[in-house]
């Protein structure tokens, strides 16, 4: 059986409840390390400034498909930024493969669930909330087209 992204956020979650502040941020940059490459497809679309997540200061670059009622989710991080990326991964992981609706049922206090407050600023934590956010609503828009 899959998991679900409520089992999956839950399993994330609680990988990061069981660290300090600093080692959350460890845990992040693991996670950046596994965030795929763009496709070269999407390639010229991002160097064109496409699809960024304006609220984010960091370059952040999303597209979101839905393939046989299944989300997938391809990114691009500025490489100076690697919490951020590895949040970004973070959420590839949850969502790749999820239903639409399960995503659309994201819970707005999905960046304070891996207990980021502490260690991350205002700003940024801000910032990872608008990825997903971001995300959630190219999924909304997917539907609807």
């Amino acid at each position: 059986m899959t998991a679900t992204v409520a089992d999956k956020l839950d399993q994330i979650a609680a990988e990061f409840a069981e660290l300090e502040p600093r080692e959350r941020l460890e845990l992040l940059l693991e996670f950046a390390e596994k965030l795929a490459p763009l496709p070269s497809e999407y390639q010229p679309q991002r160097d064109a400034g496409l699809n960024r997540v304006a609220e984010c200061q960091t370059p952040v670059f999303l597209w979101v498909v839905i393939e046989h009622d299944q989300v997938r989710i391809f990114a691009d991080v500025a490489p100076e930024a690697p919490t951020v990326k590895g949040f970004v991964s973070v959420l590839v992981d949850i969502f790749s493969a999820a239903r639409p609706d399960e995503v659309i049922a994201m819970q707005a206090n999905l960046v304070q669930r891996f207990g980021l407050a502490e260690a991350l600023g205002m700003v940024r934590m801000r910032g990872m909330q608008a990825i997903a956010h971001s995300i959630r609503q190219h999924v909304i828009a997917a539907m609807a087209a």
